[in-house]
Formats: C-alpha cells, structure tokens, sequence
C-alpha cells in the first residue's frame, strides 16, 4: 500500500504551489484496498455486517472488484457503527467504541494513511498523539522539560469533555477543505461522519462527533485540534502573550504552561471562548490554573500558602521537588493514585479469576503482565511506584493462590522463599529516561 501512496508525495510537492492537496480519491483502489486487507488484525471485533477478515478472504477480488465500482460510482455508503463500551481506566464510567463494518475498515485504513502523509509535515513539535515514530513517554519527557529548564510558573490543566462526541462535522471538512481540493475524497470522509450508529438494534443519527474505533478517528482528531488548538495557540497566544508559554498536546489530553499569572487567567477564558465556538466544551470541573514550577515553592511559602499542587497527565502526576542534594529544582513524576488503583484492581481481578492455573504458567502472565507495566510506568523518578506495584502484586499472588483449595499452599515461607525463589515474578526496572531525547 505504501508504495501505491507514494504517488500523494508528488501532489504533496505540487500542494506547495496551489495551497491543496488533489486525485486522493483515485488511491483509494483494488492495490490498496488488497494491501489495507493484508494489513487488517483477523482478531478484530466485527461490525454489523459480522463479517471478519477471514470471511471476507474466501472471496477478496470478487469482494475488492464490488467495492472499487461502487466507490467510482458513487453509490459506496458506509454502514452505521456497531456501539459498544469498554471500562473507562481508572474510573466507573463506561467508553463509547464505534466498530465498523469490515470494508468500511478497510477505507478507513487508507484514509487514515493518507491524511497522515498530508499532514504530518503540518502538525507542530508540541502534539503527539497517533503520530508516526511520537509517543506518551516523549510527550512526558518534553513536559518536564518546559516546566524544569523554562520560566514556568503557572499550569492549565485542561480537560475536553467528550471530545470524540462533540467534533463540529461542518468545521472538520472545513478545515479538511482548507488542504485539500479533491471535494470526492472529503465527500466520502464525510459519508463516514454521518454514517450513524447501531446500539441495542437501534439506529441512531451521527449529527456529530467521529467514533472511536474509527480507523481515521485519531488523525481526524489531530486534523481538528490542530486548527482549533495547536495553531491558534502559535499564532494569538504564544507570539502575542509577552511571557513564555508553551503546550504540550497528547491527541485530547493537553497541559499549558505559562510564565505569567495573569496570562494564565486570560488563556483560561480565550480556551474556553475558543472551544465553544468549535463546539467544544471544557469540563471545568476538572480544569484549573495551579501554580507550579521552579520558583512555586519559594512564591508560596512567602505568602504563607502548603507544598505546590500537583497535576495529572497521561497516567502521571507531577510534582515539583529538588534532586538528591537539594541543590537545584526538578520537576518530577509518579504514577497517578488513579492509574495506580485502577492497574492493581485489573491485576487482582486477573490473578484471581485465573488463579486454578498451573503455577509455572500463572506466574509467566503475570510477568508479562508485569513487563507491560514497566514498559510504561518505568520512567526516571518513578522507582518507588512501580516496586509498589510489584509488592502489591505479589500480596495479590498470595492469597488467591491460598485460596485455590480449603487447604492452604503456601505459607509466608514457602512463598517467598521457596516459590518465588524457583519461579520469581520480574523486577521492575527504569525503561525510559525523561532527560534525553
């Protein structure tokens, strides 16, 4: 498929003399559309088609050929998405996922492919959520650095209250349209927005919004926060605002960092203008200005005020302290008491639901389990949680293994030093640095 789209590198070039991007429709094809179906994961959900990859298999060029003609044509509508819901981590509440049906999966592919070569080069540094070769733990690392090497002295924190829900259809092929001038492939863009939803047999009309789930949601979503956000920032906030400013962006999730209270305040109001009139809404109940960075502690303790706050960001809270001499601020990070609590209520739930495996093979899920853990929470300063973690694990470990029978396995003992000695869960260890790039 990649060499198929290759030919949009040409447009790409010609883009930088007429301002837009054209023919993307045409690379919508019997290649790509073959090469999307290689691409496609067999074990993913099916839609309301209840085809999967396997079925679609047994008859792909007859299958391909149909769907290539209907998209000439222009009779190809895709189907309404299947709405179901997964836990939401760390909290009560429940997600909305939108699965499609398995050739809508298939366009959704390559529109996604495309839209990301045309507009990866116009993203900025600050935003990186479903990029290419950009990840939680860069966004992480380049958060810490704003707040510990910069002027910063006060912090946005700022929550979209259902985002994916609320995308404002008409803008998103606006600002779609302000790049790209082939009007049949925004067309079918915007035949998958308004495709509607299937819930409990009931269809219900997507006047707004963009499912996740969606193959083409993530970078849809950075096409519209880009314009809403992340220019608007560069251009009224950070080169008119007098002191420094800065934004970090993981696709929703974003944190603002001022030099400047006053600024703060007066971006606290322009955001939330900024979101209504793209039909956006701050949850304002989790968005606040705190003060935090290098000089917060000195600031506050002159005016008689506790520690710094501290904020949350991608499974990570905040907080402002010193390196081991006390020498110089740091700004560093712990896993959030939210992420913390949700990770080791999944981990008991999976220990014991599965604790009548053979020992040998519980204790390897569990590392992997594990492994994952530290993949992610194993970042510079955050020693202390992720051992926590494994501490918690093995209490959970042991008493559910006690629990397989009346009869007790093991005791304080032979667990540790017998079991564990033979079969030892997995240390944690620090993966990722947050000081070099």
């Amino acid at each position: 498929m990649i060499n198929e789209l290759l030919g949009i590198q040409f447009n790409i070039e010609k883009a930088r003399l007429d301002g837009k991007v054209q023919n993307l429709a045409s690379y919508i094809n019997k290649e790509t559309l073959i090469a999307s179906h290689k691409q496609m994961d067999k074990k993913k959900a099916r839609g309301i088609d209840n085809i999967s990859k396997e079925d679609y298999s047994k008859k792909l060029e007859e299958n391909v050929a149909n769907l290539v003609e209907r998209m000439k044509n222009g009779s190809y509508k895709p189907n309404a998405t299947r709405r179901t819901y997964i836990p939401k981590d760390g909290s009560n509440k429940m997600r909305p996922l939108g699965i499609s049906c398995y050739e809508d999966k298939l366009i959704e592919n390559i529109i996604a492919q495309i839209l990301t070569m045309i507009y990866e080069p116009k993203f900025y540094d600050d935003s990186f959520g479903f990029r290419p070769n950009r990840n939680c733990h860069q966004a992480v690392r380049q958060l810490v650095e704003n707040v510990q090497y910069h002027k910063v002295c006060y912090i946005v924190e700022a929550d979209i209250k259902g985002f994916f829900d609320n995308v404002n259809h008409e803008w998103m092929i606006k600002f779609l349209g302000h790049d790209i001038a082939d009007k049949r492939f925004i067309e079918i863009i915007n035949k998958f927005l308004k495709a509607g939803i299937m819930e409990d047999g009931k269809y219900i009309d997507s006047e707004k919004g963009t499912p996740q789930g969606n193959g083409a949601s993530p970078v849809l979503a950075n096409v519209y926060l880009h314009y809403v956000l992340d220019n608007w920032f560069d251009v009224m906030v950070k080169r008119k605002y007098r002191g420094e400013t800065y934004l970090v962006r993981y696709c929703d999730d974003f944190v603002c960092c001022f030099q400047h209270k006053w600024e703060a305040e007066k971006f606290y109001k322009e955001l939330i203008e900024r979101f209504n009139k793209f039909g956006l809404e701050l949850a304002l109940e989790k968005t606040k200005i705190l003060e935090f960075g290098k000089f917060a502690k000195e600031n506050r303790e002159r005016r008689g005020l506790g520690k710094p706050e501290t904020f949350d960001f991608l499974g990570f809270t905040f907080y402002c302290s010193e390196n081991s001499n006390k020498s110089y601020f740091r700004c560093k990070v712990k896993t959030s008491k939210k992420k913390y609590r949700s990770k080791v209520k999944a981990m008991k739930q999976w220990i014991k639901l599965n604790r009548n495996m053979p020992i040998s093979e519980l204790i390897k899920k569990i590392n992997q389990k594990l492994r994952g853990h530290y993949q992610y929470y194993g970042v510079t300063d955050n020693t202390r949680s992720v051992k926590s973690f494994l501490n918690t694990t093995r209490y959970l470990l042991f008493k559910w293994i006690n629990r397989r029978s009346q009869k007790r396995s093991y005791t304080l003992e032979s667990f540790y030093n017998g079991l564990l000695r033979t079969l030892p869960l997995l240390e944690p260890k620090i993966s990722v640095s947050l000081f070099y790039r």
